[in-house]
């Protein structure tokens, strides 16, 4: 019995990340990002710090405010402008209500969904093998039900068990 409560704390009390690999039939899930956080995002979403740190380092932009972004490419956009990966990051670090088709990311996403991961529980969906790097982490397949501390064990389960097929 303490071997189910101690399972139990760890489950309640550790923050996650829990990707669902190829389809996702879930009410909740939303599979178009992109269009989804022009319609839903707030203003204070932007201009907090890890949003500011996610454009920067994802779409090389400044935020001049809640509703202006400095691009180097593009000059002053709108927020609805922003790349389908970082508007997917904020979803993900905002609502947590819903599971976010991650495969909007690139590999460049990687580390903040990580980031995000360690101080709140997310749930997405991929339909590609992202890298998540050489580092350890702690992500749990639920497809499978099983947890993966690196990228060979990530890569391992879900090759080895054809995950992405079909």
């Amino acid at each position: 019995m303490l071997f189910f409560f101690t399972d139990y704390i760890l489950l309640r009390w550790t923050k996650m990340l829990n990707i669902i690999y190829g389809e996702c039939k879930a009410e909740n899930y939303i599979f178009d990002p992109d269009t989804f956080f022009d319609h839903v995002y707030e203003d204070e979403w932007i201009t907090d710090d890890l949003s500011v740190q996610m454009i920067k380092d994802i779409d090389r932009s400044e935020v001049i405010g809640p509703r202006s972004i400095n691009s180097p490419f593009l000059g002053s956009i709108a927020v609805e402008k922003l790349s389908g990966g970082v508007k997917t990051l904020i979803l993900m670090s905002h609502d947590s209500e819903h599971i976010f088709n991650a495969s909007a990311c690139g590999d460049n996403c990687a580390k903040w969904i990580l980031h995000i991961a360690k101080d709140k529980d997310i749930t997405i969906r991929l339909g590609y093998l992202m890298d998540f790097g050489d580092g350890d982490f702690e992500i749990k397949i639920i497809n499978t039900g099983k947890i993966v501390h690196n990228i060979d064990e990530l890569d391992d389960e879900v090759i080895g068990k054809g995950l992405l097929k079909g």
